[in-house]
């Protein structure tokens, strides 16, 4: 299949079709977009040191891409994956130390007593050509407690300062992001190997609490830091109120007391300005962007972007770039993608990846974004 390449922006398409590829030019675009490949189901990539990739499926697979070849390998030893309504095999991030100990970290929905709950493993990667296997995969987190549905876990991962971050989703119950015994609606720091540092701002509650960073938080599925060591979360509101946060140590982002949206019901929350103990988000958006990710830029491919973030965007189709000025952030530019945005990454080659959600009848593509005009 002939690779497709797209000219986007956040203006009107034009159609222009020709026999080996398929374009959408629009004035002002400001990247060229090219498949790379088609996956079941994904949901996030990681890039590896050599530049190949991993990318997991939400049924429960993980793939290895060769973007050079279009190889497509696969990698044994997933554990078992729940995959129903917003669970499923989730994140997956590399240990900071991946050359000398091929570390991996994957979070995914698993069964279990009371209904089901994210979980977040580490596994040794074991390499054979472009197959491959986790090895001595261990849990060291889950949430806590258990409940029915298949909504909000949350599940990303990140790492900074050797510690381990995990946005955890309150799982569509409201209160438990503001109960300090459970960990959903947190977002929670750790040593590598799941243990809790010793300097956690509530670490003398002892059990999950233990854990907690900051609370507040309703269904967290972007986790990233900045050049300068500041974390940053992006996460859905009900209706209404999808939020960037600038997280801090003991945060409270006062979900679900407080929020920019409502209900589905219909029913009022108090909006963040009538309870400014609780810490407001940076941005918010109304209406929603349905933000499904969100990755820090720092390459060569586009220098203009360098320090901006990106988050993909699920019901806006949309890939949103945030320009920051110290503590503050703003939308400066959307670009409409014509389907719903899993995943953005960065790649080694400073160009941007992005993972679609799927697509009927064709999965979810991987995208490459790279200037236009460079």
């Amino acid at each position: 299949m002939p690779k497709c390449r797209l000219l986007l922006s956040f203006s009107c398409f034009i159609l222009v079709a020709c026999s080996a590829e398929t374009s959408l030019l629009a004035p002002n675009t400001a990247f060229t977009v090219t498949e790379v490949a088609s996956f079941n189901e994904p949901w996030a990539m990681s890039f590896l040191p050599d530049g190949r990739l991993l990318v997991t499926e939400k049924y429960g697979a993980l793939k290895l891409l060769d973007p050079d070849s279009g190889a497509i390998g696969d990698i044994s030893g997933v554990p078992e994956v729940r995959s129903a309504g917003q669970g499923g095999f989730g994140d997956i991030v590399l240990h900071p130390n991946f050359a000398m100990n091929n570390l991996v970290y994957i979070s995914y929905a698993e069964s279990g007593e009371g209904g089901s709950g994210a979980a977040v493993a580490r596994a040794t990667l074991s390499l054979n050509g472009n197959n491959g296997e986790l090895q001595n995969l261990e849990v060291i987190w889950r949430q806590f407690p258990k409940v029915s549905g298949n909504g909000h876990f949350g599940h990303r991962i990140a790492f900074h300062d050797g510690y381990l971050w995990i946005s955890s989703g309150e799982r569509q119950k409201f209160d438990p992001a503001q109960d300090m015994t459970m960990n959903l609606g947190k977002i929670l720091r750790l040593q590598d190997n799941g243990s809790v540092p010793a300097d956690n701002p509530f670490m003398d509650q002892g059990g999950v609490t233990a854990q907690i960073w900051s609370l507040g938080h309703r269904n967290p599925l972007g986790l990233a830091f900045d050049a300068d060591g500041q974390l940053w979360n992006s996460e859905m509101g009900p209706q209404g109120g999808d939020e960037l946060n600038r997280v801090v140590r003991g945060g409270n982002y006062g979900y679900p007391v407080v929020s920019n949206g409502d209900h589905y019901n219909g029913d009022d929350i108090p909006d963040h300005p009538t309870r400014p103990e609780f810490n407001a988000p940076v941005a918010f958006w109304n209406p929603v962007i349905s933000p499904s990710s969100l990755m820090f830029y720092s390459g060569s491919e586009f220098p203009a972007w360098q320090g901006n973030a990106f988050i993909g965007g699920l019901s806006s189709e949309s890939l949103v770039r945030i320009e920051f000025n110290g503590e503050q952030a703003r939308e400066a530019e959307r670009f409409a993608m014509g389907q719903r945005i899993r995943e953005v990454e960065q790649g080694p080659d400073g160009a941007i990846y992005v993972l679609e959600d799927e697509r009927a009848f064709s999965g979810g593509r991987l995208l490459k974004l790279t200037a236009q005009n460079k």
